[in-house]
């Protein structure tokens, strides 16, 4: 049995029907959720309408080559990774079916156990970048903030803040569902020494209510009265 194949989800793109049978038998055995597309044109439309881990690409088919199928899931700003199985074993062939944006190459006739350590192997990298991706977003309900971006974004909307604006929502991020004292605020966003007017705290949970919580959305910040604040969703604005 595949190793945490979670139901990895599998499109094999294949005209051979034979050869198509004979893989999505072994990947069902294997544990993974497999699709069969026997075309280029219908593989290219189950990849814009449904979620794929893994795509095994021939490179000859009777409509696209998996070269210029490659070409146009990276011109489109698809990155599902390309595993090709071909029988060209030219080096000018394998240095085209990567540039073209295939992420592994594997020659026919192969052993069906080579086929599987290197799938099980895209699907660790896979696994690893999108753990890396997501350790830099902070989210609460349907708010998200890409910290290595900036971007900031509230049921699909693309919010602009300022730079202190930002900073004391990271703050308050960063304790979601526990009361952030306002001491523990003015130091983390304002700094250490910071002196100033009392009220410049409440100025700025005013701009950051205004811009993220428009009228028929749930509320966001809570004020817990004498402590601090709280990011944790509430009732809608009315």
């Amino acid at each position: 049995m595949a190793e945490a194949t979670s139901q990895s989800r599998l499109l094999i793109v294949e005209d051979d029907q034979r050869m198509r049978t004979f893989l999505a038998g072994e990947l069902n055995c294997e544990g993974y959720d497999v699709t069969e597309a026997e075309d280029g044109q219908g593989a290219l439309m189950h990849l814009r309408d449904a979620c794929t881990d893994l795509v095994l690409l021939d490179w000859t088919l009777p409509d696209f080559s998996g070269v210029e199928i490659c070409r146009r899931l990276r011109s489109s700003g698809d990155i599902t990774p390309v595993l090709m199985l071909t029988c060209h074993d030219d080096i000018r062939d394998r240095v085209e079916a990567l540039d073209s944006g295939a992420d592994d190459y594997i020659l026919k006739p192969f052993s069906i156990e080579e086929l599987l350590a290197r799938i099980r192997a895209q699907l660790r990298r896979t696994a690893y970048w999108r753990g890396v991706a997501d350790s830099d977003l902070l989210r609460c309900a349907d708010l998200t903030v890409n910290t290595a971006t900036r971007e900031v974004v509230r049921a699909g909307q693309a919010i602009s803040l300022s730079v202190r604006e930002y900073d004391l929502l990271l703050c308050l991020l960063r304790g979601t569902g526990r009361v952030v004292e306002r001491e523990a605020i003015l130091r983390e966003v304002w700094g250490e020494n910071h002196f100033g007017d009392e009220n410049l705290l409440g100025v700025y949970i005013r701009y950051l209510r205004r811009k993220l919580e428009p009228e028929g959305l749930p509320t966001l910040i809570q004020t817990v009265r004498g402590v601090g604040f709280m990011l944790r969703e509430g009732e809608p604005r009315p």
